[in-house]
């Protein structure tokens, strides 16, 4: 799920009819001033990061000039709580309040439907008055009606001239959370005022990450919940994430800063039980991990080269370690060899041991051991009875052992008679048929995996036309070049961009 600040809640609540105070957000202290001071009247300025207990933190100030309002402003902006930094306030009108509810709304997986939460007490330690808290569990293709939502008032005791306006504001909030796709969403409080306005004066609301895509006036930048704002590596994998939904592809940094030989190792994982057995056996060894990385449900190889190339980019890391389940139904294969072409591109500097079990698991071993001997760093392959402990400890060895010896990113000679096409995700397969035509085996069409090329004339062509091949034709399985290095004559080579990674060996836009 992905949050949303306060100002961007309320924001979508204002959209669909629900009053919210005057207010900006603001970030720098000058702006906070110069709203204050054409409001003239009170204000609450209210920091902007992602943390409950607001007010106990601190975290809300009160002003009742725009001199306080400056001050209280210059005293939030930049400061820290946990991973995030203070960088706006909102500054809003107050509000003379009579009564205070709270409103919520989740999706309850085990219900599968949304759950509308209503309380006639609102306000701090709503979490502790959970059981008097009404719920109704809505049905999702009728949703909520206006039959239910006075029921819901009339069941909480409100005054008879309170249950209307209530009512009214319930069917507004359900409105925006549908509109949005949220999985959960909030106001607390939701008040009455002096004036007898229904007004939110705080709110929270969590987005649907596969839903993000519909939204694109929210201005998310990343469909990933963290504890942290988005390093620029979660960046550069979330936009290899967002447009190519063939497989999995999560990536999260754990540490960043830290200083060659500290034992932290790139972490690459694939499938979440199997993930976590495997960085149980690197902690077990004393080593920490630099990242969390998932590439499963079937990857494409080049979803599996990316998420290499950019696990490999981490400065300082000590070793590479992958591994799943051990019994993944995906084709191995795939995994093997977008593993071994970012090896070869990045070249790969650190010792690596990887864990491939599951569907032709042989062939994705012989694969990555034939690499081995053509890269600067050891990399060793082992399969299912091999078990985590064991491969951890191997990795341990590798790096004892290892003498770094930095090369510079692969280079590619030009081609002499270029024969190219493009792929879904952007990428460029190009033959050389100069050296294609004298290759005798050629095992670029014999391991095609969506069997697109043929032979014609003595050299490898599509035999589907360059639209379908960019159209998904071209399933991106990497065999061409990396079965051509090796078993071939070297004539194929594939460029996968991978916008913004530095030292991405001309990959990058």
């Amino acid at each position: 799920m992905v949050k949303l600040h306060e100002f961007q809640a309320k924001e979508l609540l204002a959209a669909h009819g629900i009053d919210i105070p005057r207010g900006i957000a603001a970030s720098t202290p000058a702006e906070a001033w110069a709203f204050a001071a054409g409001l003239r009247a009170p204000v609450v300025i209210k920091g902007q990061v992602f943390t409950t207990s607001r007010a106990a933190l601190g975290l809300i100030r009160f002003a009742a000039t725009p001199a306080e309002t400056r001050a209280a402003a210059e005293a939030l902006l930049g400061q820290r709580f946990g991973k995030f930094t203070v960088e706006q306030v909102l500054i809003e009108e107050q509000v003379e309040i009579t009564h205070e509810f709270y409103l919520g709304l989740i999706i309850d997986s085990k219900r599968k439907c949304p759950v509308l939460l209503f309380s006639r007490v609102g306000g701090s330690g709503i979490e502790e008055r959970a059981e008097s808290t009404l719920r109704k569990e809505i049905d999702v293709l009728r949703g909520l009606s206006e039959t239910e939502a006075l029921e819901m008032c009339q069941q909480a005791a409100l005054d008879p001239d309170q249950q209307a306006v209530i009512a009214a504001a319930m069917l507004k909030f359900y409105a925006t959370a549908r509109a949005y796709d949220a999985r959960s969403a909030e106001i607390n409080p939701l008040v009455v005022t002096s004036s007898g306005a229904v007004m939110a004066l705080d709110a929270r609301f969590s987005i649907d990450d596969y839903s993000v895509f519909r939204h694109p006036d929210l201005g998310i930048e990343i469909a990933r919940e963290f504890d942290h704002p988005p390093t620029a590596l979660e960046k550069i994998a979330w936009k290899v994430e967002k447009d190519d939904y063939r497989g999995t592809f999560y990536f999260i940094q754990m540490l960043e800063g830290f200083p060659k030989g500290s034992g932290v190792i790139g972490f690459h994982g694939a499938g979440g039980g199997g993930s976590m057995l495997n960085m149980d056996a690197l902690l077990k060894q004393g080593f920490q991990v630099a990242n969390f990385v998932d590439t499963s449900g079937n990857p494409p190889a080049s979803k599996v080269y990316r998420a290499a190339r950019i696990i490999l980019s981490q400065p300082n890391i000590d070793g590479y370690f992958a591994g799943g389940s051990g019994v993944a139904s995906q084709e191995q294969f795939h995994s093997a060899r977008g593993l071994v072409k970012a090896f070869m591109d990045a070249p790969l500097n650190v010792p690596a041991v990887i864990r491939i079990g599951g569907n032709s698991e042989e062939q994705s071993i012989a694969i990555l051991q034939r690499a081995a001997g053509v890269l600067p760093a050891a990399v060793e392959a082992y399969g299912r009875d091999d078990s985590p402990d064991t491969c951890a400890e191997r990795l341990r060895e590798l790096i004892a052992e290892h003498v770094p010896a930095p090369l510079p990113p692969r280079s590619r000679p030009q081609s002499q008679e270029p024969y190219s096409f493009e792929t879904v995700t952007g990428g460029t397969i190009t033959y050389d048929h100069a050296l294609c035509r004298a290759c005798e085996s050629k095992v670029c069409v014999q391991t095609c995996v969506p069997k697109i090329l043929s032979i014609v004339d003595d050299v490898p062509v599509l035999n589907i036309t360059r639209e379908n091949a960019k159209t998904g034709g071209c399933t991106e399985c990497l065999a061409c070049e990396v079965e051509c290095h090796f078993l071939g004559n070297q004539g194929g080579f594939i460029h996968l961009p991978i916008p913004d990674l530095e030292g991405n060996d001309g990959n990058s836009d």
